[in-house]
């Protein structure tokens, strides 16, 4: 009997080795592996552009690619993330994804992004802590496009429409350019979706180099 104890709990204190180890990995190695990618993309996008060739808001950008970067100054002056544009899981481990669809940055309709609130750097771990007013920064080759957040809201995941060119109003047509931001909500959960929304206010000419 004693040694029947003696081998559960030798085998449960490896089951929980094993557990700790896999949130470790969860938390801080999938993280290691987005700021590798986010390190590749921002030399791709640098050296992109600052050629002499401007790419124009109706070229197709690949799946897969940088198209764009974000900065958010509410959540620190270090904040900032190349966009990848698509949402597949591959997408989204690399960093933010611009849906495929949806408007460009500083387009006519809706600029969604997503990203994640816990894992593979969490770029989005703190778009809870922002406020209406708050300025987010979408830098394109030749463009700074400015973005207020005008609102938030809490919707299950089934509840695409959040994504249409006007939120909510499927069939709509746009008049305004906006940004929607989306995310898991609550933290270490997929049940529902938090979503973060914002109106462009200003942009102006890019001067500053991709930061790495």
């Amino acid at each position: 009997m004693r040694t029947l104890i003696r081998s559960l709990g030798e085998l449960c204190i490896t089951a929980g080795l094993v557990l700790l180890l896999f949130v470790a990995y969860e938390l801080w190695g999938t993280g290691a592996y987005t700021s590798g990618q986010q390190d590749q993309l921002s030399k791709q996008l640098d050296k992109q552009w600052n050629t002499k060739r401007t790419v124009t808001t109706s070229e197709k950008v690949h799946l897969g690619q940088g198209m764009a970067l974000i900065r958010i100054p509410r959540l620190g002056k270090n904040y900032h993330y190349v966009v990848i544009e698509g949402v597949t899981v591959a997408d989204l481990r690399k960093g933010p994804g611009h849906y495929p669809g949806t408007a460009l940055p500083g387009g006519i309709g809706n600029f969604v992004v997503s990203g994640h609130r816990t894992t593979y750097a969490a770029p989005f771990n703190r778009v809870d802590e922002l406020r209406d007013g708050d300025k987010i920064l979408v830098d394109t080759q030749d463009k700074q496009y400015i973005y207020q957040v005008t609102g938030e809201k809490v919707v299950m995941p089934t509840q695409v429409d959040v994504t249409e060119p006007v939120p909510f109003h499927a069939g709509a047509r746009p008049t305004k350019h906006l940004i929607t931001l989306t995310t898991c909500h609550p933290k270490y959960s997929a049940a529902r979706r938090l979503v973060v929304f914002g109106e462009l206010m200003q942009e102006i000419p890019r001067v500053n180099t991709v930061v790495s």
